[in-house]
């Protein structure tokens, strides 16, 4: 079976989450967002935010994350996988945060492709920081930017997904995908 590889994107505090538990309570397969679970093992551990301390360690574990996500994904035996964030947001972060990387990510980016991609906008109204989303909404803002730069920088057509509930905002998506 060839499996539509759907991508669920947007800066922090978009509604990603959100979109994705309603997809998957609608039956859909889902792949989760990883970077919670990464930045929690860390927490684990004592190292309070990762990605802020050791960014490209922080990123080599999303980077790992995100093509096990995308090599299951491709092997699932459903017409169309949702995922929450891909492989070239590693390289939008990166690129946020000013800080190198290895020519293995870009690689990563061109060798794990994706059918579709939905953009979630800033929306302030829905925005809550938390203990593993320690961006401020002006940061999430900025980030929006760098996910939009990187994603076209590899040809991709975003689809930007309406400001509205979350009902008209899955719906709109189903009817595109």
């Amino acid at each position: 079976m060839n499996t539509k590889l759907v991508l669920i994107i947007g800066g922090p505090g978009s509604g990603k989450t959100t979109i994705i538990n309603e997809l998957t309570d609608r039956g859909y397969i889902c792949y989760p967002e990883i970077s919670r679970e990464v930045t929690k093992k860390a927490q684990e551990k004592g190292i309070d935010q990762l990605f802020l301390t050791e960014p490209l360690l922080f990123s080599q574990l999303l980077l790992e994350g995100r093509i096990d996500q995308h090599k299951n994904a491709a092997e699932e035996e459903a017409p169309i996988v949702f995922i929450d964030r891909g492989i070239p947001d590693v390289l939008a972060y990166m690129h946020y945060k000013g800080d190198a990387y290895p020519e293995s990510f870009d690689l990563a980016c061109k060798n794990h492709i994706y059918h579709q991609i939905f953009l979630l906008p800033p929306w302030e109204n829905i925005y809550i920081s938390d203990e593993q989303r320690y961006e401020s909404f002006e940061q999430a803002n900025l980030i929006h930017r760098y996910l939009v730069d990187t994603y076209k920088s590899y040809g991709y057509d975003l689809i930007e997904v309406p400001r509205e509930p979350i009902i008209k905002r899955v719906e709109f998506i189903l009817d595109r995908v």
